[in-house]
């Protein structure tokens, strides 16, 4: 059944795959991103700025990607939310200084 609070969009960018989150990144939902980005070996672009809520599970979706790519030295870059809920988890966590952080453009 899919999560109703949660949509994840891949399209490809130049250079990389664009995976936009939408609503709630938490225990229903994180298994989704783990797919995609399993799904999508080469540069991926995490685009978090629909994302509304986030739980710990999120965080650690978050901090294991950003360690996986590190170690197989694949670009990831982290779009984070404008505000909001999870934006703030991002922030008070202190993630934010481990994750790839790319502000918009």
């Amino acid at each position: 059944m899919a999560d109703l609070d949660f949509d994840l969009i891949a399209a490809p960018e130049t250079g990389r795959i664009r995976l936009t989150l939408r609503g709630e990144l938490d225990l229903g939902s994180a298994g989704q991103l783990e797919r995609a980005l399993r799904e999508h070996a080469g540069p991926v672009l995490l685009d978090l700025r629909g994302l509304t809520f986030m739980d710990s599970t999120g965080v650690r979706v978050l901090l294991e990607a950003s360690e996986v790519a590190a170690r197989e030295g694949r670009a990831l870059a982290v779009v984070p939310p404008a505000g909001g809920d999870a934006r703030l988890i991002i922030e008070e966590t202190g993630i934010a200084t481990l994750l790839p952080l790319e502000e918009p453009t």
